[in-house]
This record gives C-alpha cells, structure tokens and sequence, in this order.
C-alpha cells in the first residue's frame, strides 16, 4: 500500500540571481586549498552559491504563484548588470562570504524592484539593507578563527565580470530536513535590456 505524500502547506523562498558556471569555478579553484584545511567548515554547495535580493521566508504554498508574473515581467524590462566576485569577509565572525563588485547601483535598483513587486503582491516579508554577497561556509560556534582566516584570504580576489543573466525565484528545504541545506529554482526568467519598470 503505497501512501501520497502531502504538499507543504509553506514553502521558504527567497528571490535571487546566480553567477554563471565559469565564475563560480573560478572562485571554486580559489578556495579550493581551503577545503582541504578547513573540512570543519559547513561549506555550501557551488551549485547553491547565489546573491539574494529579497529573503521572503516561510510563505503559504498558494501565494507562491502570485509572484510568479510581476517577477516574469520585472526581469523582462531590467537590463542585465554586469558583475564580478570581488574579495572576502564574514558576517558574525562565522559567516564566511565573497563580495560582488561591479555595476552595484543597478543591482540596488533590481532588488528595490523586486521588493516593490513583492509588496504589490500582498506579501509582507522583513525588508533587510541588501548587502551583496555571495555565502561560502558556516563556522560552528567557537571556531570563529576559520572564516576569518579564510575571509583575509579572499581579500586580494577578484573574479572575471559576468552579466546577470536570469531572474530566480527559489525554494529551500532549510528547517525542514536534517543535513545540509538544498535549493531548487521555482522559475527564473531571463533578465532583458529594456528600460526598468516605471521609469
């Protein structure tokens, strides 16, 4: 007898753009001696590595498809901004991240979008300062030397620029499953070179 499995009635979700493959294995090749030294790290994963825009937490699964066409349409009309992986730092002493240079301001004005959109949506969500950045690795607690260590490591890297190409609108499994953390895009869209929405 075989049983269905229920759909979760929430679904975390966040709204973020990812950097093209070569730019992840470039930064990957970075770290890669690090991986070796620091194997007490919870490192994330390079396929999950992405720069978030808005964090929208734990949403009803229905509302999930109401953001699904601003979004579409919000992609189409913004330009893509062209961006590089630039440096190292942490967040708490244990958050272990690389930073993103290149055309911020543009980054800035997609991400106030996005929130707008997401407002318009009825969603209320804790709006954060956007701090572009891109998680590498947790430290566990009391071992806050780590991802310093490695973060002064990452202060002379600087990536090739890549254009930003797709929009993504992602589920996580965080606080749901033991083990590591998982992503699945819902959808992306293709980022345009029209002129940004309302202007």
């Amino acid at each position: 007898m075989t049983t269905e499995q229920t759909p979760p009635a929430t679904v975390r979700v966040f709204i973020a753009l990812a950097p093209p493959d070569r730019a992840k294995e470039e930064l990957a090749r970075e770290l890669r001696p690090a991986y070796d030294t620091h194997p007490q790290l919870r490192w994330n994963r390079i396929e999950d590595w992405h720069i978030t825009l808005a964090f929208l937490g734990e949403l009803p699964a229905g509302t999930v498809p109401l953001l699904q066409p601003p979004l579409a349409a919000l992609a189409a009309a913004h330009p893509s901004p062209r961006l590089a992986l630039s440096g190292g730092g942490t967040f708490d002493e244990r958050v272990l991240w690389t930073g993103i240079d290149g055309d911020t301001d543009a980054l800035h004005i997609l991400a106030a979008d996005v929130r707008t959109a997401v407002e318009d949506c009825g969603i209320a969500f804790e709006s954060r300062p956007l701090r572009p950045h891109l998680t590498l690795a947790r430290a566990r607690r009391g071992d806050r030397s780590s991802a310093l260590e490695l973060a002064a490591g990452l202060t002379g890297f600087t990536g090739l620029p890549w254009p930003a190409e797709r929009l993504h609108l992602v589920g996580s499994n965080a606080g749901r499953s033991p083990g590591p953390i998982r992503y699945r895009d819902i959808e992306s869209w293709p980022l345009g070179d029209g002129v940004r929405a309302g202007s």
